[in-house]
């Protein structure tokens, strides 16, 4: 990707260009050290313009119609005068690193929607699967004016929590059957929810969807709420026919409102960029690690050592961390 300057993404972001903020993005997904200094300006520029976009999380078991419910949704908040973009997080190729979803076969009518920008990202094998830079795109596309932003998730997992640091509202989607050991999921990731959303609940489904809404509103009613002043309330919805979308909308907006009157948004906007720090330092910590000399020199001993149980991993990770230290420490001195 040829490098352009900062004013031309500036200036596309500022006139809601779609096309320079997907070339935006691009650039902060970027590794190559030139486009990472030219990503770092742009986002420290951009900063203040950010933070007043409503920021959804949506996550779902296999199989729940993810790519639908958010077509739909989408199109029922365009539609309504909003500007919405997407940040679908796809599975990465285990081969190649590319997105496996990325050919555009899903969210085709929100996708040539006026007021939607869709972007799949490939999780790059990342924690959980979330995208290395999605908390840089959230920015771009706030810049870009975009007023709500809807960030979804591989699956039911490890990312949930890493979504749910960087949103306001995350919805989980479930579908009927959830009595079942509530289908796999964990209680953790019920407790990172701020609603639940029963979806494909039409025709036959219709009563065995209130069925399993009953079932996890009990299940819920035992657990600890993410906030004293807000209980995770579940709802029926459908994707296929639009019905319920605008009670889910109005759930968000009534959690928001929630957040604002407590002087908890705020609150929140500054513990998401301390985590994002945090998660910036462990990034760059293993990407120092991997690429140091002397530990990509004695890795594959380590590696072949601790497979035939010559080293304890303890031993051999002390080992390999030394070096880090040390190439660390000879830095200081020069």
């Amino acid at each position: 990707m040829p490098i352009q300057s900062l004013n031309f993404y500036l200036d596309g972001l500022a006139q809601g260009n779609r096309r320079i903020l997907a070339k935006a993005i691009t650039l902060v997904e970027s590794r190559l050290p030139a486009h990472r200094d030219l990503a770092q300006q742009l986002i420290d520029t951009v900063l203040p313009l950010t933070g007043e976009a409503v920021r959804l999380g949506i996550s779902g078991v296999p199989g729940v119609g993810k790519s639908t419910f958010i077509e739909s949704f989408g199109m029922h908040l365009v539609e309504r005068g909003h500007r919405l973009a997407v940040l679908a997080i796809d599975p990465s190729s285990q081969r190649s690193g590319g997105s496996i979803l990325a050919d555009k076969t899903r969210m085709q009518r929100l996708a040539s929607a006026d007021g939607a920008f869709i972007r799949p990202s490939p999780s790059g094998g990342t924690l959980g699967g979330v995208a290395r830079m999605t908390r840089e795109s959230m920015l771009l596309c706030e810049a870009a004016g975009f007023d709500v932003i809807i960030v979804e998730t591989v699956g039911v997992g490890q990312s949930e929590a890493a979504v749910a640091s960087m949103v306001d509202f995350f919805l989980l989607l479930m579908i009927t059957g959830a009595g079942d050991a509530l289908q796999g999921i964990k209680k953790g990731i019920l407790e990172l929810a701020h609603a639940v959303a029963i979806n494909k609940a039409d025709g036959d489904n219709l009563q065995p969807a209130e069925h399993t809404r009953n079932e996890l509103a009990k299940a819920l009613h035992l657990m600890q709420p993410t906030n004293g002043a807000w209980i995770p309330p579940v709802v029926t919805c459908s994707a296929k026919s639009f019905s319920g979308l605008d009670q889910i909308w109005e759930l968000v907006l009534a959690h928001r409102r929630v957040l604002a009157d407590s002087g908890e948004l705020p609150e929140r906007r500054k513990e998401q960029a301390l985590q994002w720090m945090w998660d910036m330092i462990e990034e760059g910590l293993r990407e120092r690690f991997h690429s140091d000399p002397d530990v990509q020199e004695l890795l594959p001993r380590m590696i072949r050592q601790v497979r035939q149980a010559e080293v304890a991993p303890t031993h051999a990770a002390r080992k390999l961390l030394f070096l880090l230290d040390k190439a660390g420490a000879d830095n200081r001195q020069m």
